[in-house]
């Protein structure tokens, strides 16, 4: 697209005209790690109980009476939980209905099963998959469904349901980015038949590197454990073929640490997140986030969409200029899954909404280390660039 004639550029958009700001940038990400987590793994190292252990068991007990499931399985990061909660529910060969707009985590662990990841288009209000067009691309072979809580946001989850009850598929929701948020006035670990969350360092909570799995179904919580370590039944008895995917013990403590400030973490986020709305909404050409009905939004990411038709640039420059601004800033994700080269053969579907989306989202810190001065400074920061590249 082209750029406008006035400011010719991101340095001269800066201050007016004059040199770039020189205060350090607005983080894009704040990893959250205290005296308290650092105490509490160092206890553990201290204590010579290190592989998993007590701490792992209280990590899983608090974490499923935090999300409401009735069992949770920590996992050695959130990849290995999808592959610990895909493979009990999900066979070689099966049709799996993925949503294209997500980390490719969620549908590279579909092929590794052995399964075909059926990429389905968005929502272009919520970004999480379009259940009806879901619902289009459903075959024979179709056993299961995939769903990520995008950024924070809950998936329609009576709409996954109930198509999942018409056409008798297993429930997999992806909550890697979606600690402590609700659907309905329940957490997510409530519904579908596994859900998985991911503890890297970047994460609402972490423990370094770190998953989890919650599930309801008491047989499924023993399949699930069995395949987190080797399929062992007793010491040194194997009753399957499993994985050493287990949480050590320090992780879990640091788990725990975090678990108790989560929910001031969560609050801090929301807050951060309702005054960019309100600074957002007063943007021509820029939107907020939409939450999906019913559901509580967590804000792992902050993501804006650009009306491309009401500027004189395309995203990329626009981020630039917001950056000389000092608000770091990013995109989440530059390309939909079923445009991954390791995905070519799923090129040609047609996701025109994910396609869209890989041009016009972008985020912007949502994090709970925002002063509200900070807060105040981005908002001001995309009023400026929006107005510079106004068409």
């Amino acid at each position: 697209m082209p750029q406008p004639a006035a400011p010719a550029s991101a340095q001269s958009l800066a201050i007016n005209g004059g040199d770039p700001v020189s205060a350090d940038p607005i983080p894009m990400i704040s990893v959250d790690v205290t005296d308290a987590d650092i105490d509490a793994a160092v206890r553990t190292l201290r204590s010579g109980m290190l592989a998993q252990g007590a701490n792992v068991g209280a990590f899983e007990k608090r974490f499923a009476d935090l999300t409401g499931a009735a069992h949770a399985i920590a996992c050695a990061n959130g990849t290995c939980a999808l592959q610990l909660a895909y493979e009990p529910l999900i066979q070689p060969g099966d049709d799996v209905l993925c949503p294209s707009w997500t980390y490719i985590a969620t549908a590279s662990m579909i092929a590794a099963r052995g399964a075909n990841p059926v990429f389905c288009d968005a929502d272009p209000h919520t970004y999480n998959i379009d259940v009806k067009d879901a619902e289009q691309r459903i075959t024979p072979n179709t056993t299961a469904i995939a769903v990520t809580h995008l950024y924070g946001n809950p998936v329609d989850i009576d709409a996954i349901q109930s198509l999942a009850t018409r056409h008798n598929l297993s429930v997999i929701y992806d909550a890697a980015q979606a600690h402590l948020a609700t659907y309905r006035g329940e957490g997510l670990g409530a519904f579908g038949d596994a859900v998985t969350y991911s503890f890297y360092p970047t994460k609402n909570m972490t423990t370094g590197e770190g998953g989890m799995v919650t599930v309801n179904a008491t047989e499924l919580d023993r399949d699930v454990r069995l395949l987190r370590s080797h399929g062992e039944t007793t010491k040194y008895t194997h009753e399957r073929v499993g994985y050493n995917y287990r949480m050590t013990d320090v992780e879990a403590a640091i788990g725990v640490s975090q678990l108790d400030r989560i929910e001031a973490v969560t609050a801090k986020r929301r807050a951060n997140a309702a005054a960019l709305d309100a600074m957002i909404e007063a943007i021509p050409g820029l939107h907020p986030p939409r939450v999906t009905e019913g559901a509580q939004h967590s804000y792992h990411l902050y993501v804006v969409r650009m009306d491309l038709d009401a500027f004189g640039c395309d995203r990329d420059a626009f981020l630039e200029a917001l950056r000389a601004e000092g608000v770091q800033c990013a995109v989440h994700y530059p390309r939909p899954a079923h445009r991954q080269p390791v995905f070519s053969e799923h090129g040609n579907v047609k996701l025109p909404v994910a396609d869209r989306l890989a041009k016009t989202l972008f985020c912007i810190p949502v994090h709970p280390g925002l002063t509200q001065s900070q807060v105040n400074q981005i908002g001001e920061a995309l009023a400026k660039v929006a107005e510079a590249y106004a068409r």
